[in-house]
């Protein structure tokens, strides 16, 4: 099939390139021309820095006779007249923290593809062609996109929800082995469109293909997050704290305790200073403003959301309240900028928190590490005489106050190899319990620890 892909983001490109290597003729485009040139460079680094996800850069350079990237909108029209169908993948940021999704962007493409969609073929529109939202857009969208293309005049179509469940840092290798691909249409023949589109997942027997309504598809995606969400808001809020509170209750133990009752299961189990990313947030918080918006109760929603924001305040004022830290004229590492490991990507990231902070508490310097992410959170926070940037882990901690653990970086679990040989010993807080294997040995050597699921540890000082 010919498919096009409009906004070349995280979505946009794993999906393409999946879709590639499904033998499909793919074309994606987007405003970005920066973006375009790198992801279509063929280069491994170049399309590493701009979308770090394992597997993408191999998948795009091994396709790419079948996958090209645009910046020029003509070769989108002139993609259309025998297109099968367009993938509408666009950023839908929450607007301020109403929990109102900004449909901005993708009106405006809608809008313009409408007007391309109407000369298709001279103006005759023969080849019929599916309009698939793969955005996370509220439940009533696909009305609203059969409206604004009725309105436009665009005949021989049909619009699909078909909402994305990739998980960042595995999007790829989930993408080519799926638990479920979500399909939500009105019309058999719509159905019958996307079985093609998703034909190597529709005929496997490890794939659960669900046909539902376009309502069930969107709203299925919103609610799987906001459960996530829950899952993780009550890690953090209840068993992280209880984890806190008792001396001689260790997370890891508990949790085995948890995870051993198939009920309960496993994801989500693991403490955390905030649970960021493009996802659990926005799509709760989109779910919380329709359901307020119909006249239900929210306050379980609402009160997720407050519980994510208090975990990562509750951890930041551990240092003053039990370390008895001023963070005045201190200098502090940050490792870790991406939301989580495996990914470059910052959006809601516990650190832009962090950084803003630390600011507010007039450090003397914070120096920042990442393996992946430095390139987007130089572009919010730029080196300045506070804020510094290195290449490494182990330069970022020397002679600093304090270290903040904030991303789950594999690499950081061999952390504790330099801070055994370190002459200052800085305040260690661990926002991802990355050192748990390592709590106690360091203690003994005179590190004090704040880790979210544990108690204080204060460490022996000399001579005592």
């Amino acid at each position: 099939m010919k498919l096009i892909y409009i906004g070349a983001g995280f979505v946009g490109t794993c999906s393409a390139a999946v879709a590639a290597d499904s033998g499909h003729d793919v074309l994606v485009y987007d405003i970005d021309q920066t973006k375009i040139d790198k992801l279509g460079s063929g280069d491994y680094n170049q399309i590493q820095s701009c979308l770090f996800e394992e597997g993408l850069a191999d998948l795009l350079i091994r396709n790419k006779e079948r996958i090209k990237f645009t910046f020029d909108y003509n070769l989108v029209e002139s993609f259309l007249n025998d297109g099968d169908a367009v993938f509408m993948c666009l950023p839908t940021p929450e607007i301020a923290e109403t929990g109102e999704s900004n449909l901005s962007y993708y009106f405006t493409a809608a809008e313009k593809l409408a007007e391309s969609l109407v000369k298709r073929n001279q103006g005759k529109q023969e080849k019929y062609i599916v309009i698939i939202n793969k955005s996370t857009v509220p439940v009533d969208m696909v009305n609203k996109t059969e409206e604004l293309l009725n309105k436009a005049g665009v005949n021989n179509f049909g619009v699909v929800s078909n909402p994305e469940f990739l998980v960042e840092g595995k999007a790829i290798s989930g993408s080519l082995k799926p638990d479920r691909i979500v399909v939500g249409a009105n019309s058999q023949k719509d159905f019958e469109v996307m079985r093609v589109v998703y034909q190597r997942f529709f005929s496997s027997p490890t794939v659960e293909y669900l046909e539902v309504s376009p309502e069930e598809a969107a709203a299925g995606k919103l609610l799987a997050n906001f459960v996530l969400f829950n899952k993780l808001a009550v890690c953090f809020d209840v068993v992280g704290r209880t984890c806190e509170t008792f001396d001689n209750v260790k997370f890891e133990n508990v949790r085995k305790i948890l995870t051993s009752d198939k009920r309960i299961g496993s994801w989500g189990l693991y403490d955390s200073l905030y649970a960021g990313g493009s996802c659990l947030i926005k799509d709760s918080r989109s779910l919380l403003h329709q359901l307020k918006s119909a006249g239900q109760k929210v306050d379980l929603v609402d009160e997720i959301y407050s519980a994510n924001h208090r975990q990562l305040q509750t951890f930041l004022d551990r240092a003053e309240k039990e370390a008895n830290f001023n963070w005045g004229d201190k200098v502090v590492t940050l490792l870790g900028t991406a939301f989580k490991r495996d990914t470059n990507d910052i959006r809601n990231s516990a650190s832009i928190k962090i950084v803003k902070f630390l600011l507010e508490k007039k450090v003397k310097q914070i120096n920042i590490f990442d393996p992946a992410a430095l390139g987007w959170f130089k572009e919010l926070f730029p080196e300045s005489e506070v804020i510094k940037y290195y290449d490494n882990e182990t330069v970022a901690i020397d002679k600093s106050d304090a270290i903040i653990i904030a991303t789950d970086w594999p690499q950081f679990r061999e952390l504790d190899k330099v801070l055994v040989v370190l002459g200052k010993k800085p305040l260690i807080m661990d926002g991802r319990r990355i050192l748990s294997h390592q709590y106690k040995e360091l203690g003994e050597i005179g590190y004090d620890i704040i880790a979210v699921g544990s108690p204080f540890l204060e460490g022996k000082k000399v001579g005592k």
